[in-house]
């Protein structure tokens, strides 16, 4: 069967999901004003469990926005900028959508 849903619609589905945890947007903020992180460094600076920043830097990971690189012991975080400037030319697509002015829905 074939997908309702272009690759548009999937990929700013996926980067919305990911940036959707107040605590995935301070990693980002985080690592947007640096080269790299490690992941204890990180884990200093937020007031979570270790295994609760690694389950939201996996899915960063996941979506694409940060890359990982191994160096034991450590795993050192960054912002994967080509799928950075991605995300925000389709949240910026998205939010670009004229509404429609014909009467719309006033509560």
């Amino acid at each position: 069967m074939k997908d309702k849903y272009t690759d548009i619609q999937n990929q700013t589905a996926r980067f919305a999901k990911a940036l959707g945890h107040p605590v995935r947007i301070q990693i980002l903020e985080i690592l947007a004003g640096q080269n790299c992180c490690y992941s204890g460094d990180l884990c200093e600076e937020l007031p979570i469990a270790r295994s609760t920043l690694s389950q939201h830097l996996n899915e960063l990971k996941d979506a694409g926005l940060i890359q990982g690189e191994l160096s034991p012991p450590k795993i050192k975080y960054c912002i994967n900028r080509e799928n950075w400037n991605l995300a925000q030319q389709l949240l910026t697509r998205l939010f670009d959508l004229k509404l429609n002015d014909n009467g719309g829905c006033t509560l």
